[in-house]
């Protein structure tokens, strides 16, 4: 069976047809949307990858199928910040930090993260490990990543940080 399904991605209203009933929504998102923010890891819901929030909830979009999203407000890393020459607190700290290595597992980093500092607006160092436990990293050995989400966290308590120039 096909369906037509309507939600809000990242803010905006979209609709895709033909959806067949078994695509999940890291499918609809890279294929039919061209959203290529969350990755494909395990598949399985473990590595985070491919997370996203789901009307403000964490997911892993490989497990969510895409009909369940019809009416409700799905967010990927692009909707973190107000626009696609910036970026949010969360994302400055995680490039200041040098949170980021090969990248594959950064917009679900990213993502985790935003969730936890939406839960625990002053985590601790362990409530940061808790949290992106989840969240499988080959490169980075975490310090960096969990450096960058007590930095962001300090961040968005005092208000935007201005983006330094990049080349």
């Amino acid at each position: 069976m096909k369906h037509t399904i309507a939600f809000e991605l990242n803010g905006r209203a979209v609709e895709v047809a033909g959806v067949r009933s078994t695509l999940s929504l890291l499918e609809m998102l890279r294929d039919e949307l061209g959203v290529t923010s969350p990755k494909a890891g395990c598949l399985t819901g473990d590595c985070g990858c491919c997370n996203v929030h789901l009307d403000g909830d964490l997911v892993p979009s490989c497990l969510v199928l895409a009909p369940m999203v019809e009416g409700r407000r799905v967010t990927t890393v692009e909707g973190l910040s107000s626009g696609p020459d910036d970026l949010a607190p969360l994302q400055e700290a995680f490039y200041e930090n040098l949170a980021a290595q090969c990248g594959f597992c950064t917009s679900g980093q990213l993502m985790t993260a935003q969730a936890l500092l939406s839960a625990t607006p002053e985590p601790t160092r362990a409530d940061v490990k808790a949290w992106m436990a989840g969240s499988l990293c080959r490169c980075t050995g975490y310090y960096k990543i969990i450096d960058a989400v007590l930095d962001a966290a300090g961040r968005i308590g005092v208000g935007p940080v201005p983006t330094r120039g990049r080349a």
